[in-house]
């Protein structure tokens, strides 16, 4: 069972100095990773830049030290940011607050209710339609930054198709050496990876833009220019806990919930592969519901492992939670000494950032080949997912797109259900073949296969009976479960049956159906002894009948 224990406790009983080493090289590598993307998507998110470092500080910290995996690194993360930018626009960081400690706290009753492989749950169709529809959200949200476009006194662009139309509206006053900035900066980007991999190129790209907009005197806005810099330490603030605050929260607390529990988990995953190990999941929910609780409080924003710095401390040497929390002191070191030099970033490179950002969480190569060889079912999935998420929001794509896979998956089911008669000549190396099997003619057979459920009811409905018959035989050995509904149609198809005096034989039903039809008073009805093990037993019987009259 999966324990409710942090993996801290557990890895700490072999710790060596050598993998403290490197657990620390590893931490203050991430921390380096961390700091321009935590400021870039504090930024998308719509609050202060220094908000996205207090979030990898507290929250970073906690879930280390209570996480269940041994080298998972959060803080912000792209797929909360369209989220928390609209908010914050309707709710204020009041709002935002209560909403993340409400949905850390539906983390940890989900933690403790040992809930964490229901996430397993979430059609992957519906996380990589939302993944992708976030990154192209994400775009949209920096291009008015990346142009240096300047929109009117007044103009409400909250939601993702309002800042593109005011992008269009407004595209006549594009800033060209924000765009050279931008361009330079993405380039920078796309191409330092290849040239080393110690140095992050979010750093170097952020280095080269201050150089630019600074030596070359450069008109472009930087977050000095938008954003009033504190480099303070957070301190504590209690959010509004009225009924009418959390009643008006509780929606965007499951939704930031439901993404921080799948964003974590899928984490975990991947560093599972990468280190051959084996996370906790349910103390991996108690952590992020923690580290939400205490993020808020501290005024930080929501937060979640991150695939990407998680993948990083690995490669670095990071084994351990030590790793983790060494990149949470070292990020609370560069508040306090370097923060005021943030002023100093220009937005078209916070905007490349993030466009990188984007385009690495969007997996358009999954999206394409899902798109080419899924079901159709799922293709609709995927695709109304992705368009909802950029249209609308998150709340509703998952909603609407979790109930579609429902239905879908029902309409799959029900059509893997079938009632036949006895027509047909099955496979002879089956030992419970129907073949050469003599069936009297006053005995009419069915065979059930699939799973008998409300969608599949009506199958029943199709068993039908000559003038002569006076024995039904109803072979169940396929069917895996049965349902209320289901169990309704078997009642009064029994019912009809014994009003023209028909006796009704079941062969091979499973546990499951034999469990439902036993609540149901089902079998006393039938009578127990019209209930045989096997088909042979079943026809005896059966011909039985014919031969008493």
């Amino acid at each position: 069972m999966d324990k409710l224990k942090p993996m801290l406790f557990t890895v700490m009983k072999n710790y060596s100095k050598e993998q403290f080493v490197k657990d620390v090289i590893a931490g203050i590598i991430v921390a380096i990773i961390a700091l321009p993307l935590s400021i870039a998507l504090a930024l998308a998110s719509g609050v202060g830049p220094e908000q996205g470092i207090y979030t990898a500080i507290i929250a970073g910290f906690i879930i280390s030290f209570l996480g269940g995996s041994s080298v998972q690194i959060a803080g912000p993360t792209a797929a909360f940011a369209t989220i928390v930018a609209g908010i914050v626009a309707e709710n204020g960081m009041t709002g935002l607050a209560t909403a993340t400690i409400l949905a850390g706290i539906i983390l940890i009753i989900m933690g403790v209710l040992r809930l964490g492989s229901l996430i397993k749950f979430i059609p992957y169709t519906i996380t990589v339609g939302f993944t992708a529809g976030i990154a192209v959200t994400i775009v949209i949200g920096q291009l008015k930054d990346f142009f240096g476009i300047t929109y009117a006194q007044g103009t409400v662009a909250v939601e993702t198709m309002e800042k593109l139309k005011a992008d269009a509206v407004f595209i006549n006053t594009v800033n060209w050496q924000a765009v050279v900035v931008g361009i330079v900066c993405l380039a920078v980007l796309i191409i330092w990876p290849k040239i080393s991999e110690k140095i992050p190129g979010s750093l170097i790209a952020v280095i080269v833009g201050i150089v630019m907009v600074k030596c070359l005197n450069m008109k472009v806005n930087t977050i000095g220019d938008l954003y009033t810099i504190s480099n303070a330490l957070p301190t504590v603030h209690m959010p509004d806990f009225s009924f009418g605050m959390i009643s008006k929260m509780l929606p965007d607390a499951f939704t930031i919930a439901i993404l921080a529990a799948i964003e974590s988990l899928l984490s975990c995953v991947v560093a599972d592969g990468m280190v051959n190990s084996r996370h906790r999941s349910n103390m991996e929910l108690v952590a992020q519901g923690a580290g939400n609780i205490g993020s808020a409080l501290f005024g930080g924003i929501p937060a979640t492992g991150a695939i990407a710095r998680t993948a990083a401390n690995i490669k670095n040497g990071g084994r351990t939670p030590i790793a983790g929390i060494v990149h949470a002191v070292t990020l609370l070191l560069v508040l306090v000494v370097l923060m005021p030099y943030a002023a100093l970033i220009p937005m078209p490179t916070i905007a490349a950032i993030l466009f990188m950002v984007a385009y690495n969480m969007c997996q358009w190569r999954t999206f394409v080949h899902l798109v080419k060889t899924a079901p159709k079912s799922d293709i609709i999935v995927l695709v109304l997912t992705f368009a909802l998420t950029v249209l609308f929001d998150l709340v509703v794509a998952i909603e609407i797109g979790m109930l579609l896979a429902c239905l879908l998956l029902l309409k799959r089911m029900s059509e893997e259900t079938d009632v036949k008669g006895w027509k047909y000549v099955e496979d002879e190396n089956d030992p419970d073949s129907i073949t050469l099997r003599k069936v009297p003619k006053h005995v009419r057979v069915y065979e059930i296969s699939g799973p008998l459920f409300f969608g599949a009811a009506d199958r029943i409905a199709t068993i039908s009976v000559k003038d002569f018959t006076k024995c039904l035989v109803i072979r169940m050995r396929a069917v895996n479960s049965l349902d209320a509904t289901a169990m309704h149609s078997l009642e009064e198809i029994y019912d009809k049956l014994s009003k023209k005096n028909i006796t009704v034989i079941f062969s091979h039903v499973n546990e499951q159906p034999m469990r439902v039809m036993e609540k149901a008073g089902f079998v006393d009805k039938v009578g127990r002894e019209n209930f045989c093990a096997h088909i042979d037993d079943a026809l005896e019987k059966a011909a039985a009948y014919g031969t008493a009259d």
